[in-house]
């Protein structure tokens, strides 16, 4: 479609009547955004509470296995020969 068709369509469509708005869609949008906030605030809570035991999980994992310490080498086999 070219821009002529296009402002034409256009010019057509602001011309005609105008759609009535249903009454309450101030208040349909508001309880859908308060919902969607709650979800996002919901999800955010999750998210920061994984975070905090993935953390206390990595702290007493650090604890128990001192991963940057070096393993003791075992012991050649005696040589009997």
């Amino acid at each position: 479609m070219n821009a002529s068709r296009r402002r034409e369509a256009v010019r057509r469509m602001l011309e005609g009547p105008a759609e009535p708005v249903p009454p309450d869609l101030a208040g349909a949008a508001a309880r859908r955004g308060a919902r969607l906030r709650r979800g996002r605030r919901v999800l955010r809570r999750f998210a920061w509470g994984l975070l905090a035991v993935l953390v206390v999980a990595l702290v007493v994992w650090v604890a128990l296995e001192s991963p940057w310490s070096a393993r003791p080498v075992p012991a050649p086999p005696p040589m009997d020969w």
